[in-house]
């Protein structure tokens, strides 16, 4: 399957009188459907007619095209397994977590800081509170992990990788 496949069969949902029909057929009103329609949705694998020859919605269709185009769990790096389950649209989930979990989602966090740069107190609360709203906890966790140091209000990156 390729991705023209899946616009195809998108598209089928795109207009009226094919997402009409296949509504009605995957809420089962099979009454006065659309012949043209029908003929449509069976083409892109979203109809298709039983044993006694009655039109049927196919849904497992999606998932078909889903598990195609799926990335292998098994491609995913340990951290990257970590950062997925921590980390949704780019905010933690939690902070409560073991620590070598911990450890691999406060590495990534740390990036956000130059190496080299200081950072004002405030500066680095900015920048941790859009990964989670306990800010506090997030800052204390990467300067107890060495990730960043500390010297009054000045913060600055110590640790972690630096991307080159």
């Amino acid at each position: 399957m390729n991705d023209e496949e899946i616009r195809r069969v998108l598209g089928l949902l795109y207009h009226d009188d094919t997402l009409k029909t296949f509504a009605s057929l995957v809420l089962g009103a099979t009454d006065d459907l659309s012949p043209k329609a029908l003929r449509k949705l069976e083409n892109g694998g979203l109809a298709a007619r039983d044993e006694s020859g009655a039109w049927r919605a196919t849904p497992e269709r999606f998932r078909d095209l889903l598990r195609a185009h799926a990335e292998p769990a098994q491609a995913l790096s340990p951290e990257e397994r970590v950062l997925r389950t921590f980390l949704v649209n780019g905010r933690l989930t939690t902070t409560a977590m073991r620590r070598d979990k911990r450890l691999v989602v406060l590495r990534y966090i740390s990036r956000v800081f130059e190496p080299g740069v200081r950072y004002e107190e405030k500066d680095v609360n900015v920048a941790l509170r859009a990964f989670h709203d306990d800010y506090a906890a997030l800052r204390r966790y990467l300067v107890d992990e060495d990730l960043l140091s500390r010297e009054g209000n000045v913060y600055w990156r110590s640790g972690g990788p630096v991307e080159v």
